[in-house]
């Protein structure tokens, strides 16, 4: 289904969590995700914070790489709850966010 692992959703999670800490880490890490990677990355993100449905999740990557202007890091960084957002994501795709957290703990 998605390209992008859910350990590497949580991995983003985790270290948005700790961005005063993190923030060069963080970026590093989504500048090294694919260009799907990262489409997916902010559609979780829409799902999460409802400008998306989960069964809409398909277009919800089409327009993250159709409306892509500034980097990826950049944008999502910008969000606000952004944890909240990619946790709430996960949980409509059916995913475990904290299955997914608690693996890399």
């Amino acid at each position: 289904m998605l390209e992008i692992s859910p350990r590497k959703v949580a991995q983003v999670i985790l270290m948005s969590r700790e961005l005063h800490r993190a923030e060069g880490e963080l970026r590093a890490f989504i500048d090294r995700l694919s260009e799907d990677e990262q489409a997916e990355l902010v559609a979780i993100m829409w799902i999460g914070r409802e400008s998306f449905d989960a069964e809409d999740l398909i277009d919800a990557i089409a327009t993250a790489k159709a409306e892509a202007s500034i980097p990826c890091a950049d944008y999502l960084l910008g969000t606000p709850h952004l944890s909240d957002h990619l946790e709430n994501g996960l949980d409509a795709l059916g995913i475990s966010a904290t299955a997914a957290e608690d693996d890399l703990m």
